[in-house]
C-alpha cells in the first residue's frame, strides 16, 4: 500500500509587477495557513518519507514550513523544475520514477496541475479546485511505484486551511 500526499503551495503575493511569476513569495495569510496545516498534519498523520517542492519561491516556502515543523533536515527536501506549470501526466511521470521503497511521499505543487492529477488519480471523487495549502492523501494498492500509470487510488483525506479556522 502506498500513500500520495500532495499539497499545493499556500497563498502568495500578486500584484508585484516587478517579479516573475516564479518568484512570488507567500503572503502573510500564506504564512499562516502553511503553519497551521503542517501542525495539524505533524498531529494527525503519519510523517512522509519524501519531500519534494517546485521551485518556485512559493512552493519552496511553504515545503520548507513543513519541513521544519516535521524536524526534517532541510538538505534533504528535494527539488523539482518539473512540477512548475506542470500538466498532471508530466507529474505522474515523475511519480512512476519513485523508489519503490518509498512509502509516503509528500509533494508541493501548483494549480492546475495538482487538481488535474487528483481527478486522474481517484474515482472517489471530483474537485474543482485543490485551494492553496490544501493536502490531499490518495492511497494506491500498488507495490512500485511505477505501477501508478495503471492504478486509481482511494481518497484518504482532504484538508485545507478553512476546515481550521475558526468560525469558516
Amino acid at each position: 500500500m502506498k500513500e500520495l500526499i500532495l499539497v499545493r503551495h499556500a497563498k502568495s503575493e500578486w500584484g508585484t509587477d516587478n517579479l516573475k511569476d516564479i518568484d512570488r513569495p507567500l503572503n502573510a495569510r500564506g504564512y499562516a495557513d502553511a503553519y497551521r496545516m503542517s501542525k495539524w498534519f505533524k498531529m494527525e498523520k503519519l510523517p512522509p518519507d519524501l519531500i519534494v517542492a517546485s521551485y518556485a519561491t512559493r512552493t519552496l516556502s511553504t515545503a520548507f514550513i513543513f519541513a521544519r515543523e516535521f524536524e526534517y533536515a532541510s538538505e534533504k527536501l528535494s527539488i523539482t523544475e518539473s512540477f512548475y506549470e506542470a500538466k498532471a501526466q508530466k507529474i505522474l511521470s515523475f511519480i512512476g520514477k519513485l523508489n519503490k521503497d518509498i512509502e509516503r511521499p509528500m509533494l508541493f505543487m501548483h494549480n492546475p496541475g495538482i487538481t488535474e492529477l487528483v481527478n486522474s488519480l481517484n474515482e472517489d471523487v471530483f474537485m474543482d479546485n485543490v485551494p492553496t495549502c490544501g493536502i490531499v492523501s490518495i492511497q494506491f494498492s500498488i507495490k512500485n511505484w511505477s505501477d501508478i500509470n495503471n492504478a486509481k487510488g482511494q481518497l484518504n483525506y482532504f484538508h485545507f486551511p478553512k476546515d481550521f479556522k475558526e468560525n469558516a
